[in-house]
């Protein structure tokens, strides 16, 4: 069972794939707030993956993050997560995301815990319906 505390941080340089104009979130070569919360994401599912029993994985269902400065290409960031809330399948987590100068993101995402091959079949069958 999954328990409060449980920490994991994640490191990537910035490039063009994940800037802003790349992506289609605005016109600039800085990280895209796209980019910085799938790498919250990832930190996230990351940390728990290890403790979920065979066949488990976590999907997002929500994120509140305030993007507070840009980084360009070239830098590194640092997203660090901690697992603040386990309610049943419900998981919590805070995220600070930071490049070579500060602090550049911060916020809550919620995941839950689901069985991957029931939660792929129910998706693909919307393409049936």
């Amino acid at each position: 069972m999954l328990q409060k505390g449980i920490k994991n941080q994640i490191e990537r340089m910035v490039t063009e794939t994940i800037t802003a104009e790349h992506i289609g979130s605005g016109e600039l070569s800085v990280l895209a707030t796209p980019a910085m919360i799938a790498l919250i994401e990832e930190t996230s599912w990351r940390s728990v993956a290890a403790g979920l029993a065979e066949g488990q994985g976590t999907v997002g269902t929500k994120i509140d993050v305030a993007h507070l400065a840009a980084t360009p290409c070239g830098m590194k960031v640092r997203c660090e997560t901690e697992l603040v809330e386990v309610d049943g399948r419900r998981l919590v987590f805070s995220a600070t995301v930071f490049d070579e100068m500060g602090k550049i993101g911060e916020g809550r995402h919620e995941r839950f815990i689901v069985d991957n091959a029931k939660f792929q079949a129910k998706a693909d069958a919307k393409k049936h319906a």
